[in-house]
């Protein structure tokens, strides 16, 4: 018989912390028992919050008894070690993106939780919003008809402050890249969900606004996809003041733009086409594009659930090891195919 409740632990209790813990709150099922951070003060104050147990050492975290999960938001590159630990453990994980900073990583990630037999997901919360979602279920039952064209532009901007703020921010080793790997690549993955793998990449990468770190702060990239189309990501945290991010979709049979959350452009040669933005827009937040703190919290709660639903019904997240695979692949691609300044193929 399934336990009542779900236990959950945080580890890491940063900026993005919050929104976990909010999701925890609302799912049916799940509860948050403790949380754990390096820093004393960071894992007290979360801890005292929620009125759970803190700790300044994951390991203990993993002891509990009562802990059957946890979410992993640390540095990046940190969390191939944690993982294989909770797995060991036999600890269900959700990770924030990106998954890990390489595929070496990532792939001994994705190996231990197969092993152990525990869920592993990543959080892409996007994926879940009602504007993405339409869009998907569009294409995938032919009313794009063929895909010609998919483009990401995530034109946004971050100070100096901001990568300043943490000795992590705007390092290979622990953030695993800039503006493509931190922040467009949460708009990367839908366009990779909608159009499918991409089988070779041409890409420019350069740093002009932020000093002392050591990633990009613009990139430009041409993709070829496995299904003949074309696409363009343009990624940045240079541009003033931040604009939402931005997809668009075209097929021989019509076209979609997606405008931070809400699809702004829907024609469809042999259905519908759209006169008002869809969904209509929420109050809830104006979108991370200049603040990363001022993003929503839908999102995050429905991927939690997805990820207490999986557990329960013993079926794969929605979002899993192997999707959040996905984007470390193509962004290091990218990366690859700006240093050598030769063209990158991506191996089916």
């Amino acid at each position: 018989m399934a336990k009542k409740r779900l236990g959950f632990a945080l580890i890491g209790c940063g900026t993005i912390a919050p929104w976990h813990m909010q999701a925890i709150e609302r799912v049916e099922g799940a509860e948050l028992v403790a949380v754990s951070d390096l820093r004393a003060e960071r894992a007290r104050k979360a801890g005292e919050e929620y009125g759970v147990d803190w700790y300044t050492d994951y390991k203990q975290v993993l002891q509990r008894d009562d802990v059957d999960a946890v979410s992993v938001l640390t540095p990046s590159g940190v969390r191939k070690e944690i993982v294989i630990a909770a797995a060991a453990a036999r600890k269900h994980v959700i990770v924030e993106k990106p998954i890990e900073v390489t595929l070496e990583r990532t792939d001994a990630m994705i190996k231990a939780c197969r092993e152990a037999g525990v869920k592993l997901a990543v959080i892409f919360q996007n994926r879940f919003l009602p504007g993405i979602r339409k869009i998907k279920e569009s294409v995938d039952t032919g009313q794009f008809g063929r895909l010609i064209l998919g483009d990401a532009y995530v034109k946004w901007y971050r100070t100096q402050e901001y990568y300043d703020s943490g000795g992590w921010r705007g390092t290979w080793k622990y953030d695993g890249g800039g503006a493509l790997m931190n922040q467009s690549i949460h708009t990367i993955d839908l366009l990779l969900w909608v159009m499918g793998p991409v089988r070779s990449v041409s890409a420019k990468t350069a740093t002009l606004a932020h000093t002392n770190i050591e990633v990009e702060d613009v990139a430009v990239a041409t993709l070829k996809f496995t299904n003949g189309s074309l696409g363009v990501i343009e990624g940045s945290t240079a541009l003033y003041p931040g604009f939402p991010h931005r997809l668009e979709i075209h097929g021989e049979k019509g076209s979609a733009i997606l405008q931070g959350e809400q699809i702004v452009f829907w024609d469809l040669k042999d259905g519908e086409r759209l006169e008002t933005p869809f969904p209509r827009k929420k109050e809830e937040a104006p979108g991370g594009q200049a603040d990363p703190t001022r993003i929503g919290t839908e999102g995050h709660y429905l991927q939690i659930k997805d990820f207490v639903e999986a557990i329960r019904e013993g079926r794969e997240p929605q979002v899993n090891g192997e999707e959040g695979r996905r984007t470390v692949e193509l962004i290091t691609a990218i990366y690859e195919s700006a240093k050598t300044g030769k063209e990158v193929t991506i191996k089916p």
